[in-house]
């Protein structure tokens, strides 16, 4: 079984979370930059077994897509390609910035430390990753 990884896409950076070996729990793993995401995804798969990516889908409050998108999806294209065995989930990445700063908040950082946006990228993408896991828990105890 391998782990299930997440990545809050940005122009210039993306966060990325993975979940453990028994895909329990996610955690913030690295932030990358944009033009460097391929070659890290590419090398983190051949060294540990993930058998999902979870892409966090910017959309608008009206669930329309949002104007991200334009870059997004040919980078989603460009990673299918590398990893054409891979199998790729869009997931709603709405408000996970929001929910991350909270995260930072709650958790007690200094004002100097949330204000890290690389580590607000990861958190986002742990986020978009529990919020995945928890979808399918919630599926799995709906349909036995």
């Amino acid at each position: 079984m391998g782990r299930l990884l997440a990545i809050d896409f940005g122009r210039k950076r993306c966060g990325i979370a993975v979940t453990d070996p028994l895909c329990i729990a996610a955690n913030p793993l690295d932030t990358v930059r944009t033009c460097d995401l391929e070659k890290f995804i590419t090398a983190y798969c051949s060294r540990e077994a993930v058998d999902k990516i979870i892409v966090g889908l910017p959309t608008t409050m009206r669930g329309e897509p949002s104007e991200s998108q334009q870059w997004l999806r040919p980078a989603v294209a460009r990673l299918q390609k590398l990893l054409p065995d891979m199998p790729f989930v869009f997931s709603d990445e709405r408000f996970t910035s929001v929910l991350a700063h909270r995260a930072m908040l709650d958790g007690g950082l200094k004002k100097t430390d949330r204000r890290d946006r690389a580590m607000v990228d990861r958190i986002s993408a742990a986020i978009i990753l529990n919020d995945y896991l928890s979808s399918l828990s919630s599926f799995s105890s709906t349909n036995p």
